[in-house]
């Protein structure tokens, strides 16, 4: 008799339109081509940030001599000030650098980190226009072309990290622990393994 999966609907959705690592760092490369595009998408897997969030930064929001940013999270979820960090041996991980690369080619007088080829805050449409073809060179499904995906990829990555759900809300930037709570109900596959490795060391 087949085993029916317990995978809970809403976090088996989340879950499909996560990102593997091996296709961040594909979408990554392929985004490098634009250094504004390669921080945009940097940051918003980074610290979990909505395309909103993120074409809504501005200067005074990042900090690269005490490497922080500050994000201003929207539909009533936190406001959180987290680290920029390197990533040594990747360099399209390595959020200052990158960061450094863009602000460096950046020649508008706007007050917003981001901004268009026409001048002025970038949209969030152009930002998911720009992701949409990025993760199409990338040969991702067209329910993986979303850059709410990369908030996905991150709360995954963190709770399969056994990173503490706490801490993962933090990270994610929710208000409520229950919005944190669907990344960690376990698949079937890792509810089996956990209990086998907890008998094998009682017998």
């Amino acid at each position: 008799m087949a085993t029916q999966s317990v995978i809970h609907p809403v976090q088996r959705s989340h879950s499909r339109k996560a990102l593997t690592p091996e296709e961040i760092l594909k979408v990554l490369k392929i985004a490098s081509k634009s250094k504004r595009n390669l921080a945009m998408i940097l940051l918003a897997y980074r610290h979990g940030m909505r395309a909103s969030e993120v074409c809504d930064l501005r200067l005074s929001d990042l900090d690269l001599k005490n490497g922080e940013v500050t994000i201003r999270r929207l539909k009533g979820s936190l406001r959180t000030v987290q680290p920029l960090s390197d990533h040594p041996g990747q360099p399209l991980l390595s959020e200052k650098r990158v960061l450094r690369a863009w602000l460096a080619e950046r020649r508008d007088v706007s007050d917003f980190v981001f901004v268009s080829q026409k001048g002025g805050r970038i949209h969030r449409s152009q930002f998911f226009r720009a992701f949409q073809s990025i993760a199409e060179r990338a040969g991702l499904p067209a329910d993986r072309r979303h850059p709410h995906c990369l908030k996905h990829a991150l709360g995954f990555a963190l709770v399969t990290s056994n990173v503490h759900l706490a801490i993962v809300k933090q990270a994610l930037g929710h208000k409520n622990i229950a919005s944190t709570a669907i990344y960690a109900v376990p698949t079937d596959e890792q509810t089996g393994k956990a209990v086998n490795a907890a008998l094998a060391g009682l017998f």
